[in-house]
């Protein structure tokens, strides 16, 4: 436990130096502090089990901090644009959320249905309503303001399932809304996004719906019977995904950031208001779209959570796919890291509040 202090006091110290110089007007020189402030602290959370959670989004912090210092590295090595991996890392994201999955995850819809339907329902219709009220507010270029409703009109994330489990909800109505809500995301999402969007950017709804099929469908259907055939003979696999999932996210948050820096300097604090208004306004409407239709109090909780967590991962990839990377990319790449934070926090905050129905509680959670 003390070299993690130890490291915490080197981390204090290094943010310290960074503000000073930047603060003396050595803004550019301050870069490498910033980045060993974000890398040496994140390592320092490793020694204490509050903070643990927080261990892989500092290391994003980190690479966003790189990526705004150094941009030219994360554009192109060797006249090879590293946007082009884009694609294919959230098909390796995807088809490691499909081995997590399983097909008895779609049959939730007819064990729960009520929760399944207003938990999509409400995902669908606050989110993506939400961002183009923002949108419209913001100010903002069109393409810029058109990544704000595209993170809105994006389905859930797999982080939903961990933040719904840490904050004692309904696991198996949150891994089903979950599931349900991608595999509605080729024909909700585009449509969505040619109705409130189309005003900023033009919207191909037939390449959008192909675009989120090959990224998503493809590759979770696949995973699903990766799943099915090999469950348990490739564990390996199983230990894996999740690192090259995380690390995977991480590379393309950091390639958009590269790619959208000029645009990030200007509006940069302002977008991020907005992404975290956006976000805190999910989690609220979501619980008391549940407590309208009288749901569990763990139900609210997951309902909150799967309308206020979107994935972001989609969002960036039908970005580039659109060709506006550096521009509609932007709002998906700050909610990503953003929804982590408060995702956490607010598990952290539900885990010590009783839900009332504690001994199914932990029979759910022996389940899974």
């Amino acid at each position: 436990m003390n070299v993690y202090k130890l490291l915490a006091g080197v981390a204090g110290l290094c943010l310290l130096v960074a503000l000073f110089m930047a603060l003396s007007g050595n803004l550019p020189q301050a870069g490498p502090f910033f980045i060993a402030f974000f890398l040496v602290l994140a390592v320092s959370f490793r020694g204490f089990e509050k903070l643990k959670g927080f261990t892989y989004t500092t290391v994003i912090f980190a690479a966003v901090t790189t990526a705004l210092y150094y941009p030219q590295h994360f554009q192109s090595v060797n006249g090879f644009k590293l946007a082009a991996l884009i694609t294919p890392l959230i098909q390796i994201i995807m088809f490691g959320m499909g081995t997590s999955m399983s097909f008895g995850d779609f049959v939730g819809v007819v064990k729960m249905p009520k929760g399944v339907l207003i938990g999509v329902v409400s995902h669908f219709i606050i989110m993506p309503t939400i961002g183009f009220t923002l949108a419209n507010l913001s100010g903002f270029p069109p393409e810029i303001a058109a990544g704000i409703i595209l993170i809105g009109c994006s389905p859930n994330g797999m982080a939903s399932n961990v933040i719904s489990y840490l904050a004692k909800a309904n696991l198996a109505l949150s891994i089903t809304i979950t599931a349900i809500s991608t595999m509605l995301a080729p024909i909700v999402t585009p449509l969505l996004m040619s109705l409130l969007a189309g005003a900023f950017v033009q919207i191909d709804t037939l390449h959008m719906m192909w675009d989120i099929i090959k990224m998503v469908i493809i590759p979770i259907g696949a995973g699903l019977l990766f799943n099915k055939f090999f469950s348990g003979k490739a564990k390996w696999l199983d230990d894996a995904m999740p690192i090259v999932s995380m690390a995977g996210i991480a590379f393309i948050i950091v390639i958009i950031t590269a790619a959208g820096r000029d645009s990030l300097l200007t509006i940069g604090p302002t977008l991020l208001l907005l992404v975290l208004i956006h976000n805190l306004s999910g989690y609220t409407l979501g619980y008391w779209s549940g407590r309208l239709f009288k749901m569990s109090e763990r139900d609210c909780r997951t309902i909150a959570i799967e309308v206020g967590m979107q994935n972001g991962g989609l969002a960036s990839g039908i970005a580039k796919e659109m060709g506006k990377m550096a521009t509609v990319g932007l709002a998906p790449a700050i909610f990503g890291p953003l929804m982590n934070i408060t995702g956490s926090i607010l598990a952290s905050w539900w885990q010590g509040k009783p839900t009332g129905d504690e001994e199914s509680y932990v029979e759910t959670g022996r389940a899974h």
